[in-house]
């Protein structure tokens, strides 16, 4: 991601705090964020899909998922551009 801005790279098994770091462009830490970023993605999209497919949730409990869907799909999308400008 060409922002200079904090991106989680997953939890301190330790503490169970959540780790983030300023990845410089093209970076280790880079890779390691982007990787951490599509696996929550991923696991997110599997949840989402598993209570789809249940067909029997609320609009407001499906609203719930809306702000955690849009947040993966920015990072996504942003991962996407980084890889654009190289």
């Amino acid at each position: 991601m060409s922002a200079r801005r904090f991106r989680s790279v997953g939890f301190d098994p330790a503490t169970g705090k959540e780790a983030f770091v300023v990845a410089r462009p093209g970076g280790f830490l880079e890779e390691l964020a982007d990787a951490h970023a599509l696996k929550a993605a991923a696991v997110l999209v599997t949840v989402v899909g598993a209570v789809l497919d249940g067909g029997k949730s609320s609009d407001a409990e499906l609203a719930a998922f809306v702000p955690s869907l849009c947040a993966a799909l920015e990072e996504c999308v942003g991962i996407m551009a980084a890889d654009r400008e190289r």
